[in-house]
């Protein structure tokens, strides 16, 4: 078998490939990322599966239309993320942090999937490995494979053996093509490992899941390309830490990107969260304390509850200290700053601790006035009213500004039982408020807010 062979560089960042080494990315633009793989490429090594027919140009007007068809998968919230469930013939790639729960919200899914052959190849664990996963979500099928390998022509062999109604690999960075001799996880290999499993799925219409890894920065390791070449990217997320997990969809080609899964990660497994808003919420005695507001959010496009937990005290050292859990640090300051500058109060010589309940990263703009409003009731000791729940964003100037979906922020806190919600003014131009019973307060100015908290 002949081998053709030759250096090559390729970027770590975008995957773009050169003849000779370069400072700077020609593709992405970023220094230093460049890396040197030696390629060797055996002629006579082709595919299982035959080309697809060439495709004949046509007017787009004369192009028909037709319903994507979907594998409805038994997690509503993974369906939600999906845009309605797998559609034939696409690629998912799912990417998360180590032990976040990547391979058990996969596996839990196949394994209440009856009636539908899958096959589920692991480059990473043993067969005992998985059966032992298995046990404890407590959950067996007659009808899931499981292969441990990590050739890929290996697993295309086995793929045309059982004849999957859906593949799983896990991890896309184990896999290794005999075509090109590197190293597995290297840019060359995850890219055509990639492309022929992609190749694969559009050929048979099976639905192709990719389990990845990600790198310290936090996105998908491996080449930029690999984003570009499957037609979903979710990213699981959460800190291992606390119990929740949040199934963000970053790419989708059939269907929203701002649509999200939130889960619980329990003994037996990963647990759908349907409404998050009570979960965050603290429901302990009936004691108000202070430093604790709640702000009405979004993630994607679901509306949920958090609580807002702040500590002011007077510094103990020199330098008074800035820490926080969940929240933007330098939004933070920047509110600190609002609140000396814009509203009057002193708050350079005290220590501020803010924390964001339940270990969820929040950057929505609209939790700002939750985040100076607990603050506030912290610095003066005075207990925001439980009841309450606020939504908007702080400008430099004092000002409090509009936020988005008001309609669904309001909407979420009257149905879990608050009686009055505080938001910015003229935000609800058109919006028909007569029918709820929830009270809505309109400010402009941050004072106006601590006027209708503490008056």
């Amino acid at each position: 078998m002949a081998r053709q062979e030759k250096t090559v560089w390729f970027c770590s960042n975008c995957g773009v490939e050169s003849s000779k080494w370069m400072g700077r990315c020609p593709g992405c633009g970023e220094w230093n990322t460049m890396v040197e793989e030696r390629v060797v490429k055996k002629k006579g090594v082709v595919s299982t599966f035959e080309h697809r027919e060439d495709t004949v140009a046509r007017p787009i007007t004369q192009i028909e239309t037709r319903e994507e068809q979907r594998m409805r998968m038994p997690s509503e919230e993974l369906n939600r993320a999906l845009g309605g469930g797998l559609v034939a013939g696409s690629i998912i790639l799912v990417g998360g942090e180590p032990g976040i729960g990547k391979s058990t919200l996969v596996l839990q899914n196949i394994l209440s999937m009856r009636g539908r052959r899958i096959l589920y190849v692991s480059g990473e664990e043993s067969a005992s490995q998985l059966k032992m996963r298995a046990d404890r979500i407590g959950k067996l099928n007659d009808n899931c494979y499981i292969v441990c390998d990590t050739s890929l022509e290996s697993i295309l062999n086995h793929i045309a053996h059982v004849d999957p109604e859906l593949l799983i690999v896990d991890s896309i960075q184990t896999i290794a093509s005999d075509a090109i001799e590197s190293a597995a996880g290297s840019v060359s290999q995850v890219r055509e490992c990639a492309a022929r499993l992609l190749r694969y799925a559009k050929e048979s219409g099976t639905p192709v899941i990719l389990i990845g890894h990600i790198n310290k920065e936090g996105s998908i390791a491996g080449p930029k390309v690999l984003e570009h070449i499957v037609d979903a990217v979710l990213q699981f997320e959460g800190d291992r830490h606390y119990m929740y997990r949040i199934l963000r969809s970053i790419k989708n080609r059939f269907g929203s990107t701002s649509e999200l899964g939130i889960y619980e990660m329990v003994q037996k497994g990963l647990r759908e969260v349907t409404n998050p808003s009570e979960l965050l919420l603290s429901q302990g005695s009936d004691e108000q304390l202070s430093g604790i507001s709640v702000g009405v959010t979004l993630e994607g496009v679901r509306p949920f509850l958090i609580e807002t937990q702040a500590l002011v005290s007077t510094a103990a050292y020199g330098t008074p200290q800035r820490s926080v859990t969940g929240f933007d640090a330098k939004r933070m300051n920047m509110l600190l700053a609002v609140l000396e500058k814009r509203v009057g109060f002193k708050l350079a010589q005290k220590d501020v601790f803010l924390n964001i309940a339940g270990g969820l990263k929040v950057n929505d703009p609209a939790l700002d006035l939750s985040v100076i409003c607990a603050i506030l009731s912290s610095n003066v000791d005075i207990a925001v009213p439980r009841d309450v729940c606020m939504s908007g964003e702080v400008g430099l100037s004092g000002e409090i500004r509009p936020v988005t979906r008001i309609e669904q922020r309001i909407l979420e806190a009257e149905k879990l039982g608050f009686g009055t919600i505080v938001i910015p003014k003229n935000n609800i131009k058109g919006f028909d408020t007569s029918r709820l019973k929830i009270k809505i307060v309109e400010v402009a100015k941050v004072e106006e807010a601590f006027r209708a908290l503490f008056a």
